[in-house]
């Protein structure tokens, strides 16, 4: 009796152990080394805000970093023929050197010169019959800030000045624009609005364009009627500056949307930003120096993640060790209290036969402010299956 029940229990052991090993081998997960998050030291510095109006910053790869706290929808005025510049390039993209299509110069085009002429509006003169290519038609609706281009321009892209105006609306809307609402292409009208914070999101997407950004970069342009036209801003090459728009005529002031190139540690970055409802354009142009010479010295560019540093493992139950590694250097400017972000993306291993070093595992996602990266990773040290005694005995 005690043989037939020794080797039914024999038998039980060697199936359990059989069931065992033929089990399926788990996955091996990855364990992050790094913080979720973390508060980037200092505290948010007190930027010297104009009084009166608002204001709000941003900088290139960061997104926006700080406003005045104050704002509200104002007439955005001529800042207004940013987006009016952005939504043709969209419609009709130009690259560098390119002129693009010519524009035909109508009687209603004249009409709308001398409509706006008396008016006492911001124009460019034009004459019937006159071509202008697309660059030249943006030259001068961005550098004399000309209302009677956006005219022109909002009939030759889409027919009409009200379905244009349509499309400008739109677009404000898929950029986020929630507190940004045309009435015209040009900012003629009072019911033409917008806030800094909304009019610096638009900058940073309108300077992405490299025919609009060397447009705006521009002292002055040649047109064929009107000869040599010169920029509004007048502040450009000051205190890093390389556009963007200014706006005035409006009894609640002016406005002016920027931005500059600095460097900081060795890296060139764009400071952008934009002060609305200040008393004179010098106004807005000495409060938006004063915003850039405030924020640069705070800027700093802090390596985050260097090549070859360990931002997780894998660790196999059975035995081994392999630590995951960043496959380049990461250099972020940063902003004092902005939140810095990492995720560790990386698959779940089965391993059946020897995995070598140096094998590509996924990724460590970094956030900061507007700015995302995956970074490559790879294994330090080779992985191997699990041997017969932990397969048999694992429980």
């Amino acid at each position: 009796m005690r043989l037939r029940i020794g080797g039914v229990l024999l038998l039980l052991v060697a199936g359990l152990l059989t069931f065992n090993y033929f089990r399926p081998i788990p996955a091996v997960a990855a364990t992050a080394s790094v913080p979720a998050s973390t508060i980037l030291p200092g505290t948010q510095p007190v930027l010297p805000w104009p009084k009166p109006g608002s204001g709000a910053v941003a900088i290139s790869g960061l997104g926006m970093i700080a406003t005045s706290g104050n704002e509200a929808p104002m007439p955005a005025a001529s800042v207004a023929k940013v987006m009016t510049a952005l939504v043709i390039l969209e419609d009709k993209p130009l690259k560098l050197g390119d002129p693009g299509p010519s524009i035909l110069i109508t009687d209603a085009d004249v009409q709308a010169y001398q409509t706006d002429l008396n008016d006492k509006q911001s124009v460019v003169e034009v004459r019937s019959g006159e071509q202008l290519t697309e660059f030249q038609a943006l030259e001068g609706l961005l550098i004399p800030s000309a209302n009677n281009f956006a005219f022109t321009l909002a009939n030759w892209d889409m027919g009409s000045v009200d379905k244009f105006v349509a499309k400008t609306n739109k677009r404000a809307g898929e950029l986020g624009l929630s507190h940004t609402k045309f009435a015209d292409p040009a900012g003629a009208s009072v019911q033409t609005v917008s806030t800094p914070s909304d009019l610096v999101a638009l900058g940073v997407i309108a300077m992405n364009q490299e025919v609009l950004a060397q447009i705006v970069a521009k002292t002055s342009a040649k047109l064929p009627v009107a000869g040599t036209v010169y920029n509004v801003n007048y502040a450009l090459g000051q205190s890093g500056l390389i556009g963007i728009k200014t706006g005035s005529g409006f009894n609640q002031g002016a406005n002016f949307l920027f931005a500059a190139s600095v460097t900081v540690g060795g890296f060139t970055k764009v400071i952008f930003g934009c002060v609305m409802g200040l008393p004179t354009l010098a106004d807005a142009f000495a409060a938006a120096k004063s915003l850039i010479a405030a924020v640069q010295p705070i800027l700093i560019v802090k390596r985050i993640l260097s090549k070859y540093q360990s931002v997780g493992s894998y660790e196999p139950p059975w035995g081994g060790h392999s630590e995951l590694l960043s496959t380049s250097n990461v250099d972020l400017v940063e902003w004092p209290g902005m939140v810095l972000r990492q995720s560790l993306h990386a698959p779940s291993l089965t391993i059946t036969k020897p995995l070598p070093s140096a094998t590509a595992a996924g990724v460590l996602h970094i956030a900061l402010g507007d700015y995302n990266l995956d970074v490559p990773l790879t294994t330090s040290d080779s992985l191997y299956p699990p041997g017969r005694f932990w397969r048999l005995t694992r429980i």
